[in-house]
């Protein structure tokens, strides 16, 4: 029993040995992507003179940058006088066109397309970021077993993912359009602990 017990341990000790150098290289690549600015989806750097932040806009988009923005500390205002900077979605539309059809000519699959146009300006309306584009297209496949009403339940999922994902681009262009306002003036954007935004 007692030679069990001393192999067992000895195991044990071994596997925690291994254990340690795998646990220092994962703790390294974290501290090498935050270095590496790595920051996580919604997080923005907002100046105290461009705080709070409001994103005017009716449509998937805007919708998404605001559900981003609260766990990245950012402040936001839904009264437009009160803001210091308004992320402005100017536009949004979305379309499909036929990329295959069968021998029969009925289409087999379509490639959905969603555009969006939007800039970003001070509270004295100047220029942050210009207007600028986001297109995003996907392919979506014509199922014929699938019933008219599931092929648009579907679509409509593809869509809001492209709304998610240009909410997510036009969240990083903002940040770059920050940060190169932040170097022109000799000066980066104020960041608070948990990548937020420092209190007013």
């Amino acid at each position: 029993m007692t030679r069990v017990r001393s192999r067992t341990a000895a195991s044990g000790a071994r596997h925690s040995n291994r254990l340690v150098p795998a646990l220092v290289l994962i703790l390294g690549l974290t501290l090498t992507l935050g270095g590496c600015g790595f920051q996580l989806r919604g997080a923005v750097d907002i100046p105290p003179d461009l705080s709070p932040l409001y994103v005017q806009s009716g449509g998937l988009v805007g919708w998404a940058i605001e559900s981003r923005l609260p766990g990245s500390g950012v402040q936001t205002t839904r009264d437009a006088t009160k803001a210091g900077m308004v992320l402005r979605i100017l536009s949004e539309s979305r379309d499909s066109r036929v990329v295959a059809l069968d021998r029969n000519g009925r289409a087999l699959a379509y490639v959905l397309t969603y555009r969006v146009r939007f800039d970003a300006r001070d509270d004295q309306g100047n220029v942050l970021m210009p207007p600028q584009s986001i297109v995003l297209e996907r392919t979506f496949d014509d199922n014929p077993d699938v019933s008219v009403l599931g092929k648009q339940e579907e679509s409509d999922i593809i869509y809001q993912d492209l709304a998610n994902d240009a909410a997510d681009q036009v969240l990083l262009r903002l940040r770059a359009a920050l940060t190169a306002r932040g170097a022109a003036s000799g000066r980066t954007p104020s960041k608070a602990p948990g990548g937020g935004v420092p209190a007013s």
